[in-house]
């Protein structure tokens, strides 16, 4: 039934659509041809909006040149962050020339004649065009500049527009950084000054990106009842689209899509029509109507190719990758290589390139390789193997060029060329050890980063803050001078005051104290972070110093099965260092491949069991990740490898009731007063610190989540040898 229904829709939409684009223009419009260069230099400026008010909209190409449908008297738009907006009124059907001058890194001076307020206007506007200015390039310097705008206008009575302005900038910039909760927070601020329909949109957007669909399809639903021009209409059915794409709901994407593409057929908005018949073909493919999205897709591609070169490029990479889902091989190899000669052909010195956009000469040479793979061409795939890696090596992409030479080794083996295989997959392992390196540096970075951010958004908060103070302040002052003028009523107007007063102090406190408990919840999270990154270098070196025990004992195969296995188990560790929680189930799996490396390693001092109590519902827990794994680690290098005779390692899972269980970890090993007298000082330092993180991550968490993880650790015999560690784990 839900097909049936599905196949009426696409015939309805496609109806709709032949009716739209035999659309015919009103008589009296024109094709107007334009140039945007920059004043002082005569360079052409291309990216910029050009928009008829009402009316149809594009941009310019490379060369700063823009087509678009106009009438003699329409009012034309020219709009970019790195100037200020130009307004031109069309006279006649002559090619226009429009001269901008570029945004100033730098404040301008501001006249001296000219008012305290009005200067701190123009000074408070000049920081706002520096942040856009350096939005997609510095998001620190970005952010500053909109802290010294609020700053400029501090201590006076800012307005909402300001405050507007202000928060929307902030957001913008946090939506590029993709820091989409603190978008949404700050384009609720922008739309509590003042509620515009532009702002509304972004904040519908930000909703969308940061996966919070409903609210996004909700906001989207209100819009549509409030008064909206052409494109922003377009823009609203595009974003529900989008909403319904992600919930996997095609129907509903569809429609949406079908919506806003015929609002940009009538009005002629151009590049908005490549983008929905692309979003309808993605649509119709993802539920499995494959012969109407390859229509749509030869729409996108036949409209991108009149675009600018790297919008064509883009979308032949997204038919590309239609058809790739689709086995059809042959058009996916053609396309491929048009993008690949069209990418080489492109200058794009102007921008840095990004390693993660497909758009790549190293991605696209894999995807090509893997295409041939899939039809099982060994000998035709080598070669852009080798293309990719040479370029992922040339632009520092390890990804592709690990990814592209663990392939090669593969068809290598496949094919029967040992030596290559080997030697490709030797510097598959250099280059694994040196992602992992730079994956580590990453981390730190990005930690940082958000540290730095988060002092900013900080401190513009307390600029808020500190204004409606300010704001507070001066009318008490009014108050009290109106009070000093009308001594009739002085005793009514000082018992006002002393309410207000009252008041604004309770308000105060209370927001203070809620400030405190949400800073303490937010830097208990960040030091769960914290101790988390520091485990894995921990862990890693220790499991390294295993491998390289094997490598010195030129035991190559020991090294080879403990390698893979240690990769698996890197692989899993890897996977869970950004979650506070994982199902036990994985702490489990992970526990057990940790297990079974240390017991290659010792396979002559220790034996092991692992059991897991049958009335235990291990879907219903959840535990922090690497929270076991340090205390076996004990249990085996401080306790079971220095014992005489073969010892064992037991480890049992019990359930205690619905809501907890109990994790036993229980060797007979030397005990733990003997291995602290065998230990040198350097492993008694680095042992206290290793279980000195541990303690530290129970603390914090039993303190955000009310005692979740209880930890015992006593001897097993009345003589201190064994250990036993006992923890018991609450259900959330």
């Amino acid at each position: 039934m839900r097909f049936l229904i599905f196949i009426i829709s696409i015939i309805l939409f496609n109806v709709t659509t032949g009716v739209a684009q035999n659309n015919t223009s009103k008589s009296s419009s024109f094709t107007l041809k334009g140039e945007v260069i920059e004043s002082t230099t005569n360079q052409p400026v291309s990216k910029v909006n050009v928009e008829i008010n009402g009316g149809g909209y594009t941009t310019t190409n490379r060369e700063g040149l823009f087509f678009i449908e106009a009438k003699v008297g329409d009012e034309l738009i020219i709009r970019s962050d790195t100037f200020e907006t130009v307004y031109y009124i069309i006279k006649d059907q002559q090619k226009i020339k429009i001269e901008v001058e570029e945004a100033n890194d730098k404040i301008l001076p501001v006249s001296k004649s000219r008012t305290k307020k009005s200067r701190n206007q123009d000074v408070f506007i000049s920081y706002i065009d520096s942040a856009k200015f350096h939005q997609k390039k510095d998001a620190k310097r970005s952010i500053g500049y909109v802290a010294k705008a609020l700053e400029s206008v501090s201590g006076l009575s800012t307005t909402n527009l300001q405050n507007s302005m202000a928060f929307e900038t902030l957001a913008d910039i946090y939506m590029h950084w993709k820091q989409y909760d603190l978008a949404v927070d700050n384009y609720k601020r922008s739309q509590s000054a003042i509620s515009n329909s532009n702002i509304q949109i972004k904040l519908a957007d930000a909703f969308r990106m940061n996966k919070k669909y409903q609210e996004s399809i909700a906001l989207f639903n209100d819009l549509l009842n409030e008064p909206l021009s052409n494109y922003q209409k377009v823009e609203v059915y595009e974003g529900l689209g989008d909403n319904f794409f992600a919930v996997n709901d095609e129907m509903k994407s569809i429609y949406n899509y079908q919506n806003g593409l015929d609002i940009a057929n009538s009005h002629a908005i151009i590049p908005k029509i490549t983008n929905l018949n692309s979003k309808i073909a993605l649509a119709y493919a993802q539920g499995g109507a494959n012969e109407e999205a390859e229509t749509y897709f030869d729409n996108s591609l036949n409209l991108a190719s009149q675009e600018n070169k790297k919008r064509a490029v883009s979308e032949k990479n997204t038919v590309a990758d239609f058809y790739n889902q689709n086995n059809d091989y042959e058009k996916e190899i053609q396309l491929r290589e048009e993008t690949l000669n069209e990418i080489e052909s492109m200058d794009d010195d102007s921008e840095e390139e990004d390693l993660e956009s497909p758009l790549t000469p190293q991605r696209q040479n894999y995807k090509i390789a893997n295409a041939f793979v899939a039809q099982e061409k060994y000998e035709e795939a080598i070669p852009y193997l080798k293309k990719s890696i040479e370029e992922a090596d040339k632009k520092e992409d390890l990804v592709v060029q690990k990814d592209a030479t663990r392939k090669l080794s593969e068809i290598y083996k496949g094919i029967g060329k040992f030596n290559e295989a080997a030697n490709s997959y030797e510097r598959y392992v250099n280059i694994v050890d040196e992602l992992y390196i730079k994956k580590e540096q990453e981390i730190s970075q990005a930690a940082r980063f958000s540290r730095e951010i988060a002092l900013k958004q900080n401190r513009i908060t307390s600029l808020e803050s500190e204004r409606e103070l300010n704001e507070s302040r001066y009318n008490l002052a009014e108050e009290n001078k109106e009070l000093t003028l009308k001594n009739s009523r002085v005793q009514w107007w000082i018992i006002g005051s002393l309410i207000v007063i009252a008041l604004l102090l309770l308000i105060t406190a209370f927001v203070q104290f809620r400030s405190v408990k949400q800073q303490k919840y937010a830097n208990n999270l960040l030091a769960l972070k914290s101790l988390r990154t520091q485990m894995n270098p921990h862990f890693i070196f220790n499991a390294l110093n295993s491998v390289n025990s094997f490598i010195a004992t030129n035991d190559e195969r020991a090294a080879n099965k403990y390698l893979s296995e240690f990769s698996q188990l890197m692989r899993s560790v890897l996977e869970n260092s950004e979650e506070d929680f994982i199902p036990l189930t994985k702490e489990i799996e992970l526990l057990e491949i940790y297990v079974k490396l240390e017991h290659f390693r010792f396979k002559d001092k220790f034996d092991y069991t692992i059991t897991v109590d049958e009335k235990l519902k291990l879907s219903e827990f959840v535990i922090p990740p690497m929270l076991l794994q340090p205390y076996v680690e004990n249990a085996v290098w401080h306790g079971l490898r220095y014992k005489e005779e073969k010892g064992n390692l037991t480890i049992n899972f019990e359930h205690l009731d619905t809501e907890s269980i109990r994790i036993s970890i229980s060797d007979d090993g030397i005990g733990r007063k003997k291995s602290k007298e065998l230990k040198t000082e350097h492993q008694k330092k680095q042992n206290s610190k290793g279980m000195g993180n541990i303690k530290k991550r129970i603390n914090i968490l039993n303190e955000m989540y009310k005692d979740k993880v209880d930890v015992q650790i006593s001897n097993v015999s009345e003589n201190n040898e064994g250990t036993r560690v006992q923890l018991i784990l609450k259900k959330d």
